[in-house]
C-alpha cells in the first residue's frame, strides 16, 4: 500500500476529507522550501503537491507561473526537486509528496532514471499534466512498480469513456480539474463540480480530488462536502509573495489551517 493510499484510507476511516495544498520547488527559495513542507503539514496538510518548475507551464495560472520562474532563476529544476524531497523524508517519514509538473524536465531525465530517483528521493505520486494516459502506460507500470502513484487530471469537458480509460490506468487519487481555465481563476461554480461527480465516481472507486479555482476556506469547504479531498495552491503561493521572507512559514502554515479547520468543522467559515 502507498503512502497515498493508506492516508487516504485512515481519511475515510475518521470520516475526514483530505487537503493538499501546493507549492512550487525553489519559491522563494530552495533552502525555504523543507521548512515550508514542515509548515504543510503543521497547518494540517494530508497530501503535499510540489511543483517543479518549468520554463512553459500549460495549466498553470499567472501565480503559479511566476512561482515557477523564480525557482529556475534560483536554479531549482527537476533534481533540485527531489533533493528537496529527499531532504523532507528526513524529516517525516508519512506524509505523501506528490510531484506535479510537465513531460520535458522527466524526458529530458529519462523516464527510467527519473522513476528510480524519485523512489530513492521518497516521491509518493507524480502527476504530468501533459502526458496523454493513452501514452503514458508503461511509465505508470514503471511508478507503480516503484510504489509510486500516477495521479492523472479530469476535466469538465473529460466524456464517460475517456473518464473510464483514465481511471483504469490511474491509482492514489484523481485530480478533477474543476473549471475550464488554469489555476488560480476566479470563477469556480460549485455546482457544477456537485453535478460531475456522480459521473466520476461511476467509473472510479478512487478518492478524487478538486483544484483550480479554490481560493478561500468558503470555497474549499463547498467542495469538501462532494469531493475526497481539496487542492489548493495559487492562493498558497499568493501568501508567499506577499508575506516578508521571515514571516512566510509562520503565514503559509497559518492560511492551511484556516482551510483544514474550514474542511473539518462544516458548519464553520472563516476568512482565509
Amino acid at each position: 500500500m502507498s503512502r497515498i493510499e493508506a492516508r487516504f484510507s485512515q481519511l475515510a476511516i475518521q470520516s475526514r476529507k483530505g487537503l493538499i495544498p501546493y507549492i512550487c520547488a525553489g519559491d522563494p527559495s530552495h533552502a525555504s522550501t523543507e521548512p515550508l513542507m514542515h509548515a504543510l503539514v503543521r497547518g494540517g496538510a494530508d497530501v503535499i503537491e510540489l511543483g517543479v518548475p518549468f520554463s512553459d507551464p500549460m495549466a498553470d495560472g499567472p501565480v503559479i507561473q511566476r512561482a515557477a520562474e523564480r525557482a529556475l532563476r534560483n536554479g531549482v529544476g527537476l533534481k533540485g526537486t527531489l533533493e528537496i524531497v529527499a531532504g523532507f523524508r528526513r524529516g517525516d517519514s508519512t506524509t505523501p509528496v506528490v510531484l506535479m509538473g510537465y513531460a520535458n524536465p522527466i524526458e529530458r531525465m529519462g523516464c527510467g532514471a527519473f522513476v528510480s530517483a524519485a523512489s530513492v528521493a521518497g516521491v509518493d505520486g507524480v502527476l504530468v499534466v501533459d502526458y496523454p494516459p493513452e501514452e503514458a502506460l508503461d511509465f505508470s507500470n514503471a511508478l507503480r512498480a516503484a510504489n509510486i502513484d500516477p495521479i492523472f487530471m479530469l476535466t469538465p469537458t473529460t466524456s464517460d469513456e475517456r473518464i473510464a480509460a483514465i481511471a483504469s490506468q490511474a491509482s492514489g487519487y484523481l485530480y478533477y480539474v474543476s473549471l475550464k481555465g488554469i489555476t488560480g481563476a476566479g470563477h469556480l461554480d460549485v455546482a457544477s463540480v456537485v453535478a460531475r461527480m456522480p459521473t466520476i465516481r461511476r467509473h472510479t472507486s478512487l478518492p478524487v480530488a478538486v483544484g483550480f479555482g479554490i481560493r478561500d476556506a468558503a470555497s474549499a469547504q463547498a467542495v469538501a462536502k462532494v469531493a475526497d479531498a481539496v487542492v489548493i495552491g495559487s492562493r498558497i503561493i499568493e501568501e508567499l509573495e506577499n508575506a516578508p521572507a521571515v514571516r512566510a512559514v509562520p503565514a503559509v502554515e497559518r492560511l492551511v489551517g484556516v482551510i483544514r479547520d474550514a474542511i473539518d468543522n462544516p458548519q464553520l467559515i472563516k476568512a482565509a
